[in-house]
Parts: structure tokens; sequence; C-alpha cells
């Protein structure tokens, strides 16, 4: 007997809501670069698609969960760099009109492997919506939900909430106190962040906690690991040793992230989702920014039953 639509099981494990764009990665001599007419870039300007929602949907592709991405991406070449990168690595993409163009940045990447971002912010418009049918279809679809920050997210929040799936959100460097943040920090369930912009990162995560209705808050801190608020009780997470020299930062919290939300959807502890997450951000890190290349699910496995630091 086929089962009636209310009782069949999700056909998505995750939909990654906004956060598609296309990077053109320069590899500078230093951060922060000073000043000078010309820099002549030995190792070439490289443009690909992959922001942090594009990441985060290879990650967990990557790890074998069925991802759906919904995001407004424009009719140019920067669109179709987006449409190939998802066709070629099997994940569903509904790319909705942007008539002002997909979005775009440009990545300065260090000896070190820190980068400095700076995002191009006339591709979006104040009116920018996700048609609430579309979304209602997907969002019924879907085990869980990750919504990134971009516009236009926020005002897709109400109806995500009325839905009832759970949601996750990653609120970047946020410095604690920018009000733009706190409607996706407060109605996540889980919710990642950098911790380089926090005084008091402890502080920050329990009010996310006792403001909204986040059961897990992870800050990630580089090289210091990770702090972890479950259910009330602050744990700190070891970093993990990246497997190769660290050639570049970028998409590391989202591969975190990828890998946290993998652990939580196969059952695991917050404690094993973060290691699953420390372990993907440090192979992330060994990653070339013109590569798009994730973590698979059989090789953090191994590591993560490998021995600890």
């Amino acid at each position: 007997m086929t089962p009636s639509p209310a009782t069949q099981p999700p056909a998505t494990d995750v939909l990654v809501l906004g956060g598609s764009g296309v990077d053109t990665i320069i590899h500078v001599p230093e951060l922060p670069l000073p000043y000078a007419d010309s820099y002549m870039i030995d190792s070439g300007i490289r443009t690909r698609a992959g922001q942090t929602g594009d990441f985060v949907a290879l990650g967990l592709a990557a790890l074998g969960l069925r991802t759906h991405h919904l995001d407004l991406v424009g009719d140019d070449p920067e669109g179709d760099l987006v449409r190939t990168l998802h066709r070629e690595h099997g994940i569903g993409l509904t790319a909705l009109p942007q008539p002002a163009g997909t979005r775009r940045a440009v990545n300065l990447v260090g000896p070190d492997g820190r980068r400095l971002s700076l995002y191009d912010t006339s591709r979006a418009r104040p009116g920018d919506r996700f048609p609430p049918r579309t979304l209602r279809s997907l969002a019924a679809a879907s085990r869980h939900i990750h919504v990134t920050i971009t516009q236009p997210c926020a005002e897709a929040l109400p109806l995500l909430t009325a839905a009832g799936v759970p949601l996750s959100t990653d609120l970047h460097d946020w410095d604690g106190e920018n009000p733009y943040h706190e409607p996706f920090a407060h109605a996540a369930d889980v919710v990642f962040l950098s911790a380089a912009a926090l005084t008091d990162p402890e502080r920050t995560l329990h009010r996310i906690a006792e403001r909204g209705r986040a059961r897990a808050v992870v800050a990630t801190a580089g090289a210091e690991g990770a702090y972890l608020l479950s259910d009330g009780e602050l744990t700190r997470v070891r970093a993990v040793s990246p497997p190769a020299p660290v050639v570049d930062s970028n998409g590391a919290g989202d591969a975190f992230a990828a890998a946290f939300l993998y652990g939580r959807l196969s059952g695991e502890t917050p404690e094993t989702c973060a290691r699953y997450g420390a372990i993907a951000g440090a192979h992330a890190c060994t990653v070339p920014a013109s590569r798009a290349e994730s973590i698979g699910r059989d090789e953090l496995l191994e590591r993560a039953a490998g021995p600890r630091p």
C-alpha cells in the first residue's frame, strides 16, 4: 500500500535557505594589505561558485544527506556558475529569478589562510521575498532547515517557525549586539557563530539560549576550538589538527555547521556533533579556496573514531 502524503517521510533531509553566490579568490602577500599602486598575483585570480549557503549544501551532500537549496539567483554568468555547481554535486536547487543579479564577493586570502571578504551588496533589493507557497512546500518536505542570514531569509522566519520544522542558522562574525542577527538567533533550534568579534563568548551563548529557543549554540574559535552550549551546560570543544597544511580558512565555519547537523540528524550527542564539526572545519582549511571540496562521510567517521588529542 502506498502511504498517504500525510504519512510519507520527508523527501529532503536539509533545506538550505539563501546564501548562494560567486567568489573571486585573490591570494595576497599579507593581510592587512599595505597600499600600493599594484600587486602581481602569481597564483592567479580565480572566480568560482560558492558562498555560505552553497558550502553548507555541499558539505551536507558530501556526508550523504539529501539536500535542497532555495535562493534568488540571477540570469547571468555568475548564476550559471551557481547552477552548474549544484548540478555537478547532485544538489537540488530551486533558483528563483533575481533581477539584481547573483551575489558576488572578493576574498583576499593571506599566506596563513586568513581571509578578508568584500561583499557586493548591490545584488539584492529591499523587496526581495521567497514566494510563500514555494517556501511552505519545500519546508514541509524537509527534516531540517538551515537558514543563512542573507536577504530575504529574515522575512521568511515567521513562516518557517510556523512550519514546525527544526531550524539552524549561522550568525558568522556577529558582535553580539547588531539587531539584524537577533531574529535569526532567537528563531533557530541550533545556532552557529564565530567568536572572532565576541568580547565574552560565554555570555553571548547563554543570552542566545535564554532569549530564543536554541537547544544548542556553538561559537567556533579557530585554532582554539569552539564553545558549545547545550541544554544549559557550556563545554569547550578541542580544535582538531588539520590533516594537511592550512591554505585557506574560507568555508571552515560552513563545513563545521554541515558536519554538526549531520551528527544531529544521525542522533548523536551534541558533543559528538561538535567533534564532527571540528574535524570537518579543519579539513576545509586544507582545501584551496579555488576548489569546492568537502569531507566525505567515511573520512569523517574514520577520523572521529581515531584517538583524540
